[in-house]
C-alpha cells in the first residue's frame, strides 16, 4: 500500500522539523524585537524582526496544517531569507539601505545563534520536501 505523500512518515519528520525551526525562529525575534527598536529610523529593527516573528509564525501554521506547495515555499523563502539576513549582517558591514537600517552587528550569541541553527534546520527540511515534491511529478 502507498500512502499518500502527507502521511508519509519522512514527509512527517520533516514538516516537524521544519515546523519546530520555524516556531524558534518566531520566539527568537519575537524576543528580541523590544531591543532593537532604537535600530532605525523609520523603519527600526524591531518592527522588521516583529515581522519575521510573524511570518515565521503563520509559516508554521501553512506547514503543518495546510502542506502545499505553495505554503512550503513560503515557508522556506522565510527560513531561506532569515538565516541569508543573519549571515550577511553578522559578517558583512551592510550600512543601510533605503529604508532599512543599519543591522550590521559582527558577534555571535546565545539567541543569534540558536536562530541561524533554527532558520537553518527549517531551510534544509523544507528544501527536501519540496525537491521531492518536485521528482515525483516530473
Amino acid at each position: 500500500m502507498v500512502l499518500p505523500e502527507g502521511r508519509r512518515p519522512t514527509h512527517l519528520v520533516l514538516r516537524l522539523l521544519a515546523a519546530a525551526g520555524l516556531a524558534v525562529d518566531a520566539a527568537v525575534h519575537a524576543r528580541l524585537a523590544d531591543q532593537y527598536d532604537a535600530v532605525g529610523d523609520s523603519l527600526t529593527q524591531g518592527t522588521l524582526f516583529r515581522a519575521e516573528a510573524a511570518a515565521a509564525s503563520l509559516a508554521v501554521v501553512l506547514v503543518l496544517l495546510w502542506r502545499r506547495r505553495s505554503g512550503d515555499l513560503f515557508a522556506w523563502l522565510v527560513a531561506a531569507s532569515g538565516l541569508g539576513a543573519l549571515l550577511l549582517y553578522r559578517y558583512v558591514d551592510v550600512g543601510a539601505l533605503g529604508p532599512l537600517p543599519n543591522m550590521h552587528e559582527p558577534v555571535w550569541f546565545g539567541d543569534k545563534t540558536l536562530a541561524a541553527w533554527a532558520e537553518g534546520v527549517a531551510t534544509a527540511a523544507l528544501t527536501v520536501l519540496l525537491l521531492g515534491r518536485r521528482r515525483r511529478r516530473i
